[in-house]
């Protein structure tokens, strides 16, 4: 039986957050009273590694958060889902999840350039991240007021179920910038020249007989005015005897 295989394995299932090789040999070479080579905890927590992978098992052996730990399979993921889910289990909000997602990617960063980016005040939220121990403070920015800067914690690699952060998916990287406004000159079109001069009215019948009954004629250069009758020509014609 191998006894040094067994203590860890204790040690691992035993541990609430993932344990580190140097914790192992520290709990392992007290209980000794003698030093555990690190070759001699590592092929044991292999040979863990390949028993655990059979299918008479649910939980595998995990290297997460730079330690091991314990964790079911993906293939019951399932069932426990539907355990959680009657446990009604808080979940982070939207507005937390936005929060860490900026932390994560821009760290460490202040709450001032935490709201720049989302456009609204991030106090809640911070300290929400902050009682859950998925972010902490890291230090204070060298600017004016000497904000303090944010940072993710080990249990966000936990949380996530990833071991460093590089793992994290890398953010949508745009080729063009999608904020300029302008037009392409290739396909720019030609402007459409409108004339505000008012074309002539096409001749109708109806506005040719119009004209005709309004404006006088002439014929050989002499005006085709109506004759007027003797008594009214005596009236505008002076008397010439006069």
């Amino acid at each position: 039986m191998d006894f040094l295989q067994n203590h860890i394995e204790a040690l691992i299932f035993c541990s609430p957050t993932p344990i580190k090789l140097g914790d192992i040999k520290a709990c392992l070479s007290e209980m000794f009273n003698a030093d555990v080579p690190d070759d001699d905890i590592e092929g044991a927590i292999y040979r863990l590694q390949e028993k655990f992978e059979g299918d008479e098992f649910s939980f595998q052996l995990f290297q997460a958060a730079g330690g091991y730990q314990f964790l079911t399979k993906p293939a019951y993921q399932t069932s426990i889902g539907i355990m959680l889910k009657q446990q009604s289990k808080k979940r982070l909000s939207t507005s937390a999840m936005e929060t860490l997602s900026i932390i994560a990617y821009k760290q460490p960063i202040s709450k001032t350039d935490i709201e720049n980016i989302r456009g609204v005040n991030c106090d809640y939220a911070v300290q929400k991240l902050l009682d859950r121990n998925l972010i902490e403070i890291t230090g204070k920015a060298d600017t004016i007021g000497r904000p303090m800067l944010y940072g993710t914690t080990t249990k966000f690699m936990e949380y996530f179920g990833i071991n460093d952060l590089a793992e994290l998916p890398a953010p949508k990287e745009f080729t063009g910038d999608v904020s300029t406004i302008g037009e392409n000159s290739e396909n720019k079109e030609e402007p459409i020249a409108i004339s505000t001069t008012e074309e002539p009215e096409a001749a109708t019948p109806e506005n040719t007989d119009a004209a005709s009954a309004t404006e006088p004629t002439t014929t050989n250069g002499q005006d085709n005015a109506p004759d007027m009758d003797a008594d009214s020509k005596d009236l505008i014609e002076p008397d010439a005897q006069a």
